[in-house]
């Protein structure tokens, strides 16, 4: 999911942007990691096909960088250093735990930066600028000592923290949020991400002790890849996906089905962590699976009538 999904996303999007032959090295490399992880082939080749994926991005922002220095890129980059950083740990063999913290920290810097970049509207002051870059700092020396110490997941945890206050008091969704249709669909998704975001540096910061396996540690990655991360795509899919596949995916109001039913059922699933309660916990994973199964039919079911309002468009 992270490598072959989102790693191959984002990738695209910057090497699209970028527009060199060498970028589309990120997008390819991390498809070929998720053909080599679901074939046969040994581990070491899809972990280095993804190592191979992430320098790449790394080096797409260092190129970025040196032609525009702004700060949402520097943010950005950081990301992809951190996946980097994941994706070397994981080729090393070292325990799964090492990774997903950097993984986790890959994505949440690389929202973080997209979301400073639409925030350039508001004409953020250089105080604002430097609490973020505070709080990233230490996000990220947090993670640096997750794997060696419990206090790390802790410090980590009140990054994460700083990190949700900070998009919850900045981010240009208290504004969309005035608006009807999708902006106010987008600022809702937005906002609710950001608490469940908030939500998992508590998380990691009560369970420091767990941060291995088991429910707790269940809870604390997923308030984030799902909470936080599934509901950031679930925001900006109907502007990702009609630009991306020249399609017309007018806004609906079942939009709304799908982000619901995804955090009723996280609730259900943490609280089932929480309680160490495995049917909660399981009903919660499952509905989980269905809630992003709902987000493609409708999905499909907006593109449908973009179509069909396109050919009566055209008709008339």
């Amino acid at each position: 999911m992270i490598v072959g999904f989102l790693g191959t996303v984002i990738g695209l999007e910057r090497a699209v942007a970028l527009n060199k032959p060498w970028a589309y090295g990120a997008p390819l490399f991390a498809v070929l990691s998720a053909i080599a992880q679901l074939s046969a082939l040994p581990a070491p080749w899809s972990q280095t096909f993804s190592v191979i994926s992430s320098a790449i991005l790394v080096a797409i922002f260092c190129f970025l960088w040196w032609h525009r220095h702004e700060s949402y890129l520097v943010i950005i980059g950081l990301g992809a250093l951190l996946w980097l950083v994941g994706n070397s740990l994981w080729l090393g063999d070292y325990p799964s735990f090492s990774s997903a913290g950097w993984w986790a920290g890959f994505l949440i810097l690389t929202i973080t930066g997209e979301r400073l970049e639409l925030s350039r509207l508001r004409r953020l002051s250089n105080i604002s600028r430097l609490l973020l870059f505070l709080a990233i700092a230490v996000c990220i020396f947090g993670l640096s000592r997750t794997s060696i110490e419990e206090p790390g997941s802790r410090v980590a945890g009140a990054g994460l923290i700083a990190i949700a206050l900070w998009l919850l008091r900045w981010d240009i969704a208290w504004r969309t949020i005035r608006l009807a249709g999708l902006p106010r669909f987008m600022a809702v998704s937005l906002l609710s991400g950001y608490v469940w975001l908030l939500a998992a540096g508590v998380f990691w910061i009560i369970y420091a002790a767990d941060f291995i396996a088991g429910p707790h540690y269940d809870a604390m990655l997923h308030a984030i890849f799902l909470g936080f991360v599934v509901v950031m795509i679930f925001a900006h899919a109907p502007v990702i996906l009609p630009s991306v596949m020249d399609v017309s995916m007018p806004f609906q109001n079942f939009f709304y089905a799908h982000l619901i039913l995804l955090h009723l059922s996280l609730f259900l699933r943490i609280g089932g962590d929480l309680a160490e309660s495995a049917p909660a916990r399981m009903w919660g994973g499952l509905l989980n699976g269905v809630a992003i199964l709902v987000f493609l039919a409708n999905n499909i079911c907006a593109v449908r009538i973009g179509y069909k309002a396109k050919e009566v468009g055209s008709v008339s």
